[in-house]
């Protein structure tokens, strides 16, 4: 007998295990089953779970059961990212509360120490995907710097440096200070900074008195100026183009130019040139053919090697000293030093409050330094080329469809990517330098020494490339190189391409494009036929959840409280396509609900005597509650399997609660009381279908909710401990004449479901019964009454149910039923007059509130101002209250 108290915590540690000891998650390649393949967003090794987590890997498993159910081979591939900056940082805060260093350790001592800690604590994420219950092949997980991989990444290299789509370059990029590595772009975020616009004199050579404004936010890098552009269509500054300016501190000569870069109402029309510290500058100084002295170093401070020589040369504008007394101080520091001289100088024209955009390190949060750095760069936009036209042939297909937009803008604007950083844990580069700088790239150091051996002609030393690989290069590999590419084993051609990909809209760039990006040229085919997008998981409110505002939901606790079950069918009932996930406790607490209802639901069948029967054909069920369950059924499998197909993870769960909720628990279970009581051959066939149909329900909700499913289908003996998650998928059964089925029964539904809300709305309370009197009933109607006269009275508190003889009484209230007028008399158990009376104040209220809501969402002022979330706030309440006032004016009008 099953438990009277549905206990997560009692059976989902147990279950999970099970599946797990006996295979159920494996996939088998020599199958002859069709291939399904997900490829898992490998989480950082240094990750813990979150809510994120919880809403991608819940739709994934949600996916890959229901098609193991389909009989379908199923692969989804397990495994964690080595995550090279956050890893690092974990284990240098870790080494620094032991008062160690990495630097005075050493490399290989570091290293070790990283991988110490890997095999001491970067199992957790995993860990807890099995809480959440999600059911990956575990005996094929990998680590994307498991030799495997490693492989497969120094194999790539080695092939796009032959195809001279890789190579080095010296241009500026985005240095963190902080971490003491280059990042690419996409490891950028711009934060909004309150700063100053330095308006800064710099005198005109030889015009004693004249100068030229410059406004500058960073005043600092002036000692790198070269150059002050202005815009060729500019008349202010016209005379100026090709004159020279005495740059103010240092005294060193630059010239004005002519660049189209300078905006001429912006700031004062000029710009200062510093093209080793800004991207934009950067490329006035490449069309201009421009020096570029670097003035901040990696480290964030001054330098002045690069200008020693100018500083010698001219006769330097400021304080005796003064700029050398910069050389290693902070770049911040130098910038209020630089402010307070040029003040002293009387350079400084005004500084005026200035709130604007500066890059920040996403991991670091310290501005960025744009560096002029020797790095190895991708050929991205080659690789891009045919990823495009990949995803324009439909080869690969985004759901919903408006994210290849996304895909497309920044695909056909994609920069040289730098795969290059200055870390030590990571894919090392395998590239290898001998002492005269020539460089051999090559798969292992004996191949680069052949490789040396060659050009040379005799032995050199040879020395290994110190930086490591950008953490996405290895991560773009991950659809061919965890299934044992580049070595041809079956897995490769099995389970490439994947089916779908899941995942969310903030990895497009860093992960989905280079993953079709490598899959395309390496493989000659997309990585997976569709990419399904789903949002982010955000407050009840619609507010994004961090920890500064205290909203931060864990799933591991509500686990705890609620059961996995609870949080996975929220979530799949809240993933809507195209939106973010508005995730509160309430609706996590109503599905832990529904999770119980099943429960009982079941133990009511078993304390019925309702068993599965493998001899059962519900094609021969034959009372009209059978035949109109059976119906629902086949109306909820279609429903479910759809919605799956179409990735409408929120259309399944919904389509799921309304048929064991409503039409299972509420209405079958309930009508089918009586006949469960006896032994008759129509309570036989209840029972047997009543057993059916639990067990297709259970198979249905599988996906969504695995471990009370699992448990139930266990204990009730639909099949051997731990089977369900290899179940068929439920299939549609021939049922006999199901449109009269479907007649009778929703006409009983109907009947008393409007009985319901008629006596709640006028107040009846619930143990008062009051007749019901039909009037204009077809005969069939009055028949059908009679026949369900005990589920309308047991259900509807209805007294006794019979046809209107003369007029209509006073004090009743009436509704319309098909043909029929069904008429509550009211008048004996409730104040009619106040019950109109009170309808009406309600009304009046609910009527004022939404002409208060519609006035203020005409104030366009407000509309403007307000944040979007309180806009749309309001329009919900709007609706609501439109939706009050239609309820109680129907209310009204049954009165008489």
């Amino acid at each position: 007998m099953l438990d009277k108290t549905y206990s997560p915590e009692a059976i989902e540690t147990r279950i999970y295990e099970g599946w797990e000891a006996g295979g159920a998650f494996a996939a088998h390649p020599h199958s002859h089953a069709a291939p399904f393949t997900i490829m898992i967003p490998p989480p950082n090794v240094t990750g813990s779970l979150h809510m994120g987590h919880a809403l991608t890997f819940t739709l994934q498993d949600a996916l890959v059961r229901y098609r193991r159910m389909q009989g379908r081979d199923v692969l989804w591939q397990p495994g964690t990212d080595h995550a090279g900056i956050a890893t690092q940082m974990v284990v240098e805060r870790l080494l620094a509360s032991e008062g160690k260093d990495r630097k005075e350790m050493g490399r290989e001592a570091f290293l070790a120490r990283v991988w110490q800690w890997k095999a001491e604590s970067g199992g957790a994420i995993t860990r807890q995907l099995r809480r959440l219950g999600a059911s990956l092949d575990w005996e094929r997980e990998r680590f994307t710097m498991d030799e495997g991989l490693s492989r497969a990444v120094r194999e790539v290299f080695v092939r796009l440096h032959q195809e001279k789509l890789i190579y080095r370059d010296r241009p500026l990029v985005n240095w963190d200070p902080r971490l003491q590595t280059a990042i690419s772009d996409l490891e950028v975020e711009s934060r909004e900074v309150k700063g100053e616009l330095v308006h800064i004199r710099y005198p005109v050579a030889g015009a004693p008195g004249r100068f030229l404004t410059v406004a500058t936010t960073r005043p600092e890098t002036m000692l790198g100026d070269v150059a002050v552009a202005v815009h060729p269509e500019d008349g202010r500054y016209r005379d100026l183009v090709g004159r020279q300016l005495v740059l103010p501190l240092v005294g060193r000569l630059i010239p004005v130019v002519a660049d189209e870069a300078s905006e001429p109402d912006k700031g004062t029309g000029a710009v200062k040139i510093t093209p080793a510290h800004d991207f934009n500058d950067f490329a006035v100084g490449q069309r201009h053919q421009l020096a570029m002295p670097s003035v901040i170093d990696r480290a964030g401070r001054i330098t002045l090697a690069e200008i020693a020589e100018a500083l010698r040369a001219e006769p330097a504008i400021a304080e005796p000293g003064f700029v050398q007394s910069l050389a290693g101080q902070d770049r911040f520091a130098a910038r209020a030093a630089i402010k307070s001289e040029l003040a002293r100088l009387g350079l400084i024209e005004k500084i005026e409050p200035h709130t604007h955009q500066v890059p920040h390190g996403d991991r670091s949060g310290v501005p960025i330094e744009p560096l002029l750095t020797k790095q190895w760069f991708c050929d991205a936009r080659t690789l891009a080329a045919p990823a495009i036209a990949a995803a324009e042939k439909g080869e690969t297909a985004f759901m919903p469809r408006q994210w290849e937009n996304t895909f497309f803008a920044w695909m056909r604007d994609i920069e040289p990517w730098c795969i290059s950083r200055q870390l030590w844990w990571g894919h090392r580069i395998p590239a290898w330098y001998a002492p005269d700088g020539q460089v051999f790239v090559a798969r292992d150091a004996a191949e680069a020494q052949a490789h040396a051996h060659r050009f040379y002609g005799h032995e050199v030393a040879l020395t290994q490339d110190e930086d490591v690989l950008d953490t996405w290069f290895s991560s773009a590999l991950w659809p061919f190189s965890t299934l044992g590419w580049p070595e041809k084993k079956p897995e490769v051609g099995r389970y490439y391409p994947g089916d779908v990909l899941v995942t969310g809209f903030d990895i497009i760039f860093f992960w989905v494009a280079r993953m079709m990006m490598m899959g395309l040229h390496f493989m000659g085919e997309v990585p997976f036929r569709t990419v399904h997008i789903h949002g982010l998981v955000r407050d009840e409110r619609g507010q994004k959840m961090s920890k500064s505002k205290g909203n931060v939901v864990d799933p591991l606790a509500i686990v705890d409280r609620y059961g996995a079950d609870a949080l996975r069918f929220t979530v799949c009932a809240l993933a809507g396509p195209g939106r973010d996930v508005k995730f509160g406790t309430a609706r996590v607490e109503g599905y832990r609900a529904f999770a119980t209802k099943l429960w009982n639901a079941a133990r009511f069948c078993e304390m019925n005597g309702a068993f599965p029967d493998a001899g059962f054909e519900p094609a021969s069920a034959a009372t009209p509650l059978c035949r109109w369950l059976l119906d629902e059924a086949n109306r909820a499998i279609g429903e479910a399997t759809a919605a799956l197909d179409a990735f409408r993870f929120d259309e399944y769960a919904g389509a799921c609660y309304r048929f064991v909720w409503n039409v299972f628990c509420d209405w079958f279970l309930e009508l089918a009381k009586p006949a469960l009581a006896g032994d008759t051959a129509e309570a036989r066939e209840t029972r047997a279908v009543a057993a059916h149909v639990l067990g297709l329900a259970l198979r249905l909700l599988h996906p969504a909710i695995p471990f009370v499913t699992e448990e139930l289908w266990d204990r009730l003996g639909y099949g051997a401990p731990c089977s369900l998650i290899r179940a068929p998928w439920p299939q549609a059964v021939p049922v006999a004449d199901p449109a009269a089925a479907r007649k009778e029964i929703d006409w009983v539904v109907r009947l008393i479901s409007a009985l319901r809300a008629v006596r709640s709305e006028m107040n009846v309370a619930p143990s008062r019964t009051t007749p019901i009197l039909f009037k204009d009933a077809s005969r069939a109607s009055l028949a059908r009454a009679a026949r369900w006269a005990e589920a309308i009275g047991r259900l509807g508190r209805v007294s006794e149910s019979r046809a209107l003889d003369g007029v209509v009484p006073q004090g009743v209230a009436q509704l319309v039923l098909d043909e029929a007028t069904v008429i509550l008399p009211l008048a004996e158990v409730i104040d009619v007059a106040a019950e109109r009376a009170r309808l009406s104040r309600e009304r009046s209220r609910a009527a004022d509130e939404a002409e208060k809501i519609t006035r203020k969402l005409a104030n366009a002022d407000f509309v403007a101002r307000a944040p979007e979330a309180v806009v749309a706030e309001n329009h919900e309440r709007l609706q609501v209250a439109q939706s009050e006032v239609a309820r109680l004016e129907a209310a009204l009008a049954r009165l008489s």
